[in-house]
């Protein structure tokens, strides 16, 4: 017989967090209604939430009532890796404006990948946004692929498939990995692992939905700003 999944320590405390979760993940502003729908919880249970997160500056609602995350959430995430994410950020600016392209610092979290910081270029026709705090599965997309090769076997944290493996393998061989379609529909991304002593396997990664470069030429300026990076940091 299977076990049941152990309960939370604090419902409450877990359903919190969850609406940070499905905000972080949301495209947009979502509706009260929308929140207690994705937490399967009475619109109430969601309103009584959603009033202490707000309290705390981590949410914030509109003129219409549409709830996103609040300013506050963001100078919690400026201290998570704080000093990589500082030392990324001028990399990830240039890197954005020189390609036009969406660049981010994408890290191991469990077994997902989660964006730290993101940048979208400064002029551009139509760019892809990349919020900080998404996250998906580590087995797709480019960020998930370079951080992959990274690991070795008894370090990966997921079960992978042959075919996957086979994809890791060749990015680890090549120095970068790419993605089509895999999180994003219409959207393609490269990333450079992004190797740290005493950090979490991170990358860095543009997306883009076209362009006139190749994913080659991509990987040169990317693996250039990686290491950059890294010399700042362990000198």
């Amino acid at each position: 017989m299977s076990e049941r999944p152990a309960a939370p320590a604090s419902q409450t405390l877990s359903r919190g967090i969850r609406i940070l979760e499905v905000l972080a993940d949301a495209r947009g502003a979502l509706t009260i209604d929308d929140i207690a729908g994705r937490l399967e919880v009475h619109r109430s249970i969601a309103y009584r939430l959603l009033r202490t997160l707000e309290d705390h500056g981590l949410v914030t609602r509109d003129a219409s009532g549409a709830v996103s995350l609040g300013a506050r959430m963001a100078a919690l995430a400026a201290g998570v890796a704080h000093d990589l994410q500082a030392e990324a950020l001028p990399e990830l600016t240039a890197i954005a404006n020189e390609l036009g392209m969406t660049c981010f610092l994408a890290v191991l979290d469990g077994a997902e990948c989660i964006t730290l910081a993101s940048v979208e270029p400064r002029q551009a026709v139509a760019s892809v946004a990349q919020r900080p705090g998404a996250r998906h599965s580590v087995t797709v997309g480019a960020p998930g692929k370079a951080i992959l090769a990274q690991l070795d076997g008894a370090e990966v944290p997921v079960a992978i498939s042959p075919a996957l493996r086979a994809d890791v393998d060749s990015a680890a061989a090549r120095g970068y990995a790419t993605s089509h379609d895999e999180v994003i529909p219409t959207v393609q991304s490269v990333a450079v692992p992004l190797r740290l002593r005493g950090q979490r396997p991170a990358a860095i990664a543009v997306v883009h939905v076209a362009t006139d470069l190749d994913d080659g030429e991509i990987a040169a300026r990317l693996r250039r700003s990686a290491d950059l990076i890294r010399e700042a940091l362990e000198g």
